[in-house]
């Protein structure tokens, strides 16, 4: 076995010459389906740039990999266009040599190292020993050599570019011919100059991204739903068994930099006021569900909503892909797993309902699933009856439709145990009207609800379109006033304790404490000494002009 069939992602391509090249090919090992990942020559982006307003430019990879966003004339559409400085034919032939000393000619590798760090310092040594035998320099660019290496063995090859770009929230492939999509924070939806041509090509690339996350993809199990290094998560489908337009792929990236409750005030996803709630709600272990549709940013929320919870709490949470990031160390993260065997067999797998199950016996202050779809949502249910927290999501375009999905198969929930869920929120990606008059699509909780004993939902909380702001009307809250009777304390108290933490929530954003591990810091010290911070808070807010 060769360096590089230690890669998640590879087969070995090469060969000790071009005439002896398809010979080679032959007696190497291939994917199931016979696709061979080609690592001799770099699948480029298209260069003709289209005609239009270039309305933002960034560097992803000094100096070889530039983005232009691009309004373009014909279309009216922006266009993502990626601008990397391709090869030249004798930098090509280098490369080449690059890839078949790095299959032929490397030594063995350590233990403990990284296979992918090895290779890229193997790479570097390669080049060196090129550079010095160049009786000619060719004006070749070593540096941009090294690039296109790491891009292919290292990163992700063609979509390398795209996977770099923290600004891209999903990726994807609809079939061969067509541009490659994404989704851009601040532009939306556009397509790419990144299309695969033939159908060979992009089955490889997606076997490749398969092998990437420790899977199998073939004609006979030709849909998968993985995780990719990094924590991205893969959704693919095989040649044309399932997809007429040929293998598919969709990559919702997961963000180093997770998006927390201070960054949500700042967008305006959510006020100071409704983060104190929710706060509130979760030290006194209500249950909470997140509705909305792909894409509406219902685990971003979720996440950054469970920043907020008590230091000394233990949380489970269970998920069939990791997107989850807590500061807490009191922590158990559960992840599913597929199948060992093939087929029907269920030999081995482990579900969303075994893991609900089993986080009982951990004695958890708070259940977190990523998801319900399915006969988890009851054992989850049953959890939160017995006094657990929990919170969740759920696909859901209103509370009713919730609901209905919830007390109906394969859930089946029963319409008695509806008012465990405490607190509803939806999210929405909806237009929003700027101060210059200008609109953008932006995600916005729009109605909060809670849920007593009545099992009808009660509006105590939502999004004003024509101000762009919360409303709340905290004061007729069912689940406040039965903390309030459970503490013995008047509902006053309750309202002034949301004002201060809503006040404290407007000290952490103007203060910029944004990062998910300063946020956890500040809960903690709020939690030790709430009347020292609360004193620094309503004099830093009083400097302000502000009060809490």
């Amino acid at each position: 076995m060769g360096i590089l069939d230690k890669i998640k992602g590879f087969t070995r391509l090469g060969a000790q010459g071009e005439k002896q090249e398809k010979q080679l090919e032959d007696s190497l090992p291939k994917t199931p389906e016979g696709y061979m990942i080609n690592i001799r020559l770099p699948i480029m982006p298209y260069r003709e740039k289209p005609k239009g307003e270039i309305v933002e430019r960034y560097t992803i990879y000094d100096p070889w990999a530039m983005v232009s966003i691009i309004l373009s004339d014909s279309t009216s559409e922006y266009v993502y266009f990626i601008d990397e400085t391709p090869l030249t034919e004798e930098e090509i032939k280098i490369y080449r040599k690059v890839i078949d000393f790095l299959i032929w000619e490397v030594g063995e590798m350590g233990k403990d190292e990284d296979p992918k760090e090895f290779i890229v310092r193997e790479a570097r040594r390669a080049i060196d020993l090129f550079k010095a035998r160049a009786k000619r320099d060719y004006n070749i660019s070593w540096d941009k050599i090294l690039y296109y290496v790491e891009r292919e063995v290292k990163g992700f090859g063609p979509i390398n570019v795209l996977m770099l770009d923290p600004n891209l929230e999903d990726i994807s492939c609809n079939g061969v011919g067509l541009p490659i999509y994404v989704y851009h924070r601040k532009y939306e939806s556009m397509p790419t100059n990144i299309i695969f041509q033939n159908d060979e090509d992009l089955s490889s690339f997606v076997v490749r991204l398969a092998h990437m996350a420790g899977k199998h993809i073939s004609v006979a199990y030709p849909v998968l739903d993985a995780s990719l290094p990094g924590g991205h998560r893969l959704a693919a489908t095989f040649a044309k068994e399932i997809s007429q337009k040929g293998s598919a792929f969709t990559i919702r990236k997961f963000r180093e930099d997770p998006l927390t409750v201070v960054d949500m005030i700042s967008l305006g996803t959510i006020s100071p006021e409704l983060a104190a709630y929710l706060w509130f709600l979760i030290e006194h272990k209500k249950t909470f569900l997140i509705m909305g549709v792909t894409g509406s940013g219902k685990t971003t929320l979720l996440n950054a909503i469970l920043n907020l919870v008590r230091p000394n709490y233990k949380i489970v949470t269970i998920e069939e892909t990791p997107e989850i990031r807590l500061p807490i160390k009191n922590w158990v993260q559960l992840v599913t797993r597929s199948s060992y065997a093939g087929g029907e067999s269920k030999t081995g797998e482990i579900t969303l309902y075994d893991l609900v199950k089993i986080s009982l016996r951990y004695r958890p202050d708070l259940i977190v699933v990523g998801e319900v779809r399915g006969s988890e949502a009851y054992v989850l249910f049953q959890a939160i009856a017995t006094g657990h927290g929990g919170a969740t999501t759920i696909h859901a375009e209103s509370i009713d439709a919730a609901i209905k999905r919830l007390t109906s198969p394969p859930m089946n929930i029963p319409e008695s145990y509806i008012p465990l869920i405490n607190s509803a929120l939806m999210i929405e990606r909806v237009p929003v009207r700027s101060k210059d008059g200008t609109t953008k699509i932006s995600r916005r909780v729009t109605k909060i609800w809670e849920i007593d004993k009545s099992v009808t939902p009660m509006i105590i909380g939502k999004w004003s379109p024509s101000r762009d702001m919360h409303l709340l009307t905290l004061d007729k809250s069912p689940m406040l006033n039965s903390i309030a009777e459970a503490l013995e304390i008047s509902m006053s108290e309750i309202l002034d304790e949301i004002r201060a933490r809503a006040g404290f929530m407007r000290w952490l954003y103007y203060n910029n404490i944004r990062n998910y591990i300063d946020i956890a810091s500040a809960i903690y010290k709020y939690y030790r000494s709430p009347k020292e911070i609360l004193s620094l808070v309503e004099a830093d807010l009083g400097h302000m002009g502000e009060s809490i």
